[in-house]
């Protein structure tokens, strides 16, 4: 099918799924409620069987994902039944991990997986204790505040006696750690609303951001409200009162709708080019002198460094220019246009997801207390504009909804079911930076640093995934591949046949949300309303709702009555929304009782914030720094930080610095010419979605699409839709070239999120057929201070593929 075809019958809202047809009307239908990632949904059910959905009428923006979720509930890839990998049946814990991958699965029943998955852990917490149990499980799972399958996991695991956790995120890994030393919060701040933004700012800068495109998905429930705020700034762009202008080396969905002007920027550069700016306020004295007085701390410090004075190097625009590939002449231009206008800075976390990525969003804080405009109408910055929760977008009077506890950890003394042994252990405190999982897995028993303290790796004999896709997440795949074979135990738990499951042990069956009762709050910043999640059919297959699962697993280990609390999910949900209510009557919201609620399906909050329109972030420490202190030590903007310097690391002085990132094309060779990055898709919320029908909206050559620059594509005979072989030092992919101007020379971009299929499972080195882009990057931290993943940061090569196009296998089920 062509694709402009495919969006034109995606637009009338036709849906693929073998197994049904949406044209036949049946007499037992009916409507409920439900919601994702990137919706809230009304979904269709006919004869038990899911339709077709539609968007509430409160989303603002409906993005192109919703259609679907109809195809991905009944796809090929469902895991169907619980399954037990087959050399690990036969030896269990003693048995070759190496076959990880490759082995053949073997279907049992839930009362047989569940006697193992017992025996392993009870067999783990006696004889190697908690610090033997990984359960970082991490990632994007389905939506509902019970059915969160990370809180649900550690829950159960916390009545067995302990784990190993992680901290931070892959998404956020060094601006949750920076921002709060900076300026004395998180990342997620109240910030400035797009209302303020639309009609206050003349000069908006995204640097290594794209806000209309990862908007679109929410860690709870999207409305898009913060959309609504995009058109109106659109439109300020339109009527000339304000300019957009995008630091990135890619043209990207939000330069187009905002029509903004493009610089494209050499990757994991920005930081020169924005201590250069900085070196040109001051000598020009375009720089807020009484602002960087009066409210910042360690000016002095920072200023030795942009001068040379500490080293002998002036970093002004002549040195950034050849760094970044800006001219001298542009970067002084952009840098007055700044200082002259009322300037707001939106960055991106793709600027902290590179090597030394700390320095980033401490660059733009640096930058923007020198401009002297924060806690002003129009100015300042945020840090999370492009993130997951309608931030910016006008704030309604809501609630929120709490979720099921993770609660304390417990020793278990009493064995049940065919083990009787008797075990105390105590809780485990060796959480991991969650992006070192594959440097634990190969280095127990090693120490990192980490935000002032040292990390020591566990020695790690079960690892417990539920919920996400660490084969899709982690970079350098071949290098956790290799991680992979060292547990003894790999339990994953999961709807679909990602290359997680097939790399694991034993494999369980979630369902999806369709097919569980469940409860969410819509806009987590926007606070739009709250949604039930209504079991619209049965579970397809054997597949269990996440908090069953973990139910009978508890009741294996006698503790069903801790675990549940006498609750079923829908006793959950009231249970949630009752405390919700009192919250409600604290702010004079009149909710409705549950049964109403949960008849109509969701409640949506009408009345706004008062101000909340026009908003300003860090307004009150401005008019009075005293009274209103940041949580910083010095309670002001540490543009130096004390703190951090006297760690003494040599990778994070304690100010914004350029640190030459580790591959670059700075560094670049003959074998890895091009500088790689890997955004969010446009089509997927990370690897959710890509085994459904929207393939056909974006793969080339049922390929993950790579942007290639016109002179490159030209340097290396390539074309428009050929088959490519990307390559790193740490692997290969094949893609599907798309030749654009998009894209900067000498950079190629892949978006992340493919599944990974590679040409040999199992094998360590093998190639992704598929173009899984996290084959390609490095496992490395951002610096000793987060430890944070550098994805935007890896070298690569690139060539015309002329062999035989491998099979793609991931999309089928594998050998049973």
């Amino acid at each position: 099918m062509q694709r402009r075809n495919f969006l034109k019958g995606m637009a009338l809202g036709v849906t693929a799924a073998p197994m049904l047809s949406s044209a036949k009307i049946l007499s037992n239908s009916k409507k409920v409620t439900t919601a994702t990632h990137w919706g809230p949904l009304e979904a269709t059910i006919e004869d038990g069987k899911l339709t077709e959905v539609e968007p509430l009428s409160f989303d603002s923006n409906p993005p192109l994902m919703n259609k679907a979720v109809r195809s991905r509930t009944y796809d090929e890839t469902r895991v169907l039944y619980p399954y037990v990998r087959e050399g690990f049946l036969k030896d269990r814990h003693k048995s070759d991990t190496t076959m990880r991958g490759k082995d053949k699965f073997v279907r049992v029943s839930w009362e047989k997986v569940n006697q193992i998955i017992y025996e392993e852990i009870a067999r783990c917490q006696r004889d190697f204790g908690p610090e033997s149990i990984y359960a970082g499980s991490y990632g994007w799972f389905g939506i509902g505040n019970l059915n969160n399958p990370q809180t649900l996991l550690k829950r159960m695991l916390n009545l067995t006696g302990g784990f190993v956790d992680s901290k931070g995120t892959y998404s956020t890994g060094a601006i949750s750690v920076v921002t709060p030393i900076v300026m004395g919060t998180n990342h997620y701040f109240r910030h400035t609303s797009l209302d303020n933004i639309a009609k206050h700012t003349q000069t908006l800068v995204l640097i290594g951001c794209d806000l209309v495109r990862t908007t679109q998905i929410n860690w709870d429930v999207p409305a898009h409200k913060s959309y609504d705020g995009f058109v109106k700034i659109k439109n300020s762009v339109k009527e000339g009162k304000l300019k957009v202008i995008s630091i990135n080396p890619l043209r990207t969905d939000s330069d187009k709708f905002f029509d903004a002007k493009n610089i494209k920027i050499i990757p994991n550069t920005d930081v020169a080019l924005m201590v250069a700016m900085c070196y040109h306020l001051y000598e020009t004295g375009l720089y807020d002198k009484n602002f960087i007085e009066r409210y910042t701390v360690g000016f002095d410090k920072f200023k030795d460094y942009f001068t040379g004075k500490s080293d002998g190097v002036k970093k002004d625009p002549a040195w950034a220019s050849k760094i970044t590939g800006i001219s001298e002449k542009e970067i002084k231009e952009l840098t007055q246009t700044m200082a002259k206008t009322t300037t707001m800075i939106m960055p991106g976390w793709s600027l902290q997801r590179q090597d030394h990525g700390e320095m980033g969003n401490w660059a733009v804080f640096t930058l923007t207390a020198m401009l002297g405009q924060i806690g002003k109408n129009g100015g300042g910055c945020g840090a999370s504009y492009h993130g997951d929760g309608n931030v910016g977008s006008t704030e309604r009077v809501g609630v929120s909804i709490p979720g099921i506890a993770v609660g304390k950890p417990m020793t278990y003394n009493a064995g049940t079911g065919n083990d009787t042994s008797s075990f105390e252990q105590s809780f485990s405190n060796k959480a991991i930076p969650v992006a070192k999982i594959s440097d634990m897995l190969l280095n127990p028993g090693k120490s990192i640093d980490y935000n002032g303290t040292k990390v020591e790796f566990a020695d790690i004999k079960l690892i417990y995934w539920a919920g996400g896709n660490p084969m899709h997440h982690h970079q350098d795949r071949n290098k956790m591949i290799k991680a992979w074979q060292k547990p003894e135990v790999i339990i994953n738990q999961d709807p679909y046949w990602t290359a997680s499951s097939r790399m694991a042990d034993i494999v369980l069956p979630a369902c999806t949300e369709i097919e569980r009762d469940d409860i969410s709050v819509v806009g987590s910043e926007s606070k739009t309303g709250l949604i039930a999640l209504k079991k619209g059919i049965e579970p397809v297959g054997e597949s269990k709702a996440d908090y069953d699962i973990f139910t009978d697993i508890a009741d294996k280990f006698g503790r069903k009555d801790l675990f549940t609390e006498g609750r079923d999910a829908k006793g959950w949900a009231k249970y949630f929304y009752e405390q919700a209510m009192e919250q409600a009557v604290a702010k004079g919201i009149e909710l409705p009782k549950f049964e109403a609620f949960w008849e109509k399906g969701y409640y949506e909050f009408t009345k706004m914030e008062q101000g909340g329109d026009d908003y300003v972030a860090f307004k009150e420490f401005v008019e009075d720094p005293i009274e209103n202190q940041l949580g910083t030590p010095s309670g002001r903007i540490e543009i130096f930080s004390k703190k951090v310097a006297s760690y003494g690391y040599d990778d994070c002085e304690g100010y914004a610095k350029f640190y030459e990132p580790a591959e670059w094309l700075g560094n670049a060779t003959k074998d890895f010419p091009y500088h790689l990055i890997s955004p969010h898709p446009r089509h997927r919320l990370h690897s959710q979605l890509n085994n459904t029908i929207l393939r056909k909206v974006y793969e080339v050559n049922e390929r993950e699409p790579v942007l290639i620059n016109p002179e490159n594509a030209k340097e290396k005979g390539i074309v428009d839709g050929d088959l490519v072989l990307v390559s790193s030092k740490r692997g290969k992919i094949l893609c599907g070239a798309v030749v654009t101007d998009d894209v900067r020379k000498d950079v190629v971009c892949v978006a992340e999120g493919a599944w990974y299929d590679p040409q040999d499972p199992g094998e360590i080195g093998s190639m992704c057929v598929h173009g899984d882009v996290n084959v390609l990057t490095i496992d490395k931290g951002t610096s000793k201070l987060a430890q944070g993943n550098i994805s935007h940061t890896a070298l690569v090569n690139i060539e015309k593929f002329t062999g035989t196009a491998p099979k793609i296998k991931v999309f089928s089920k594998p050998k049973m």
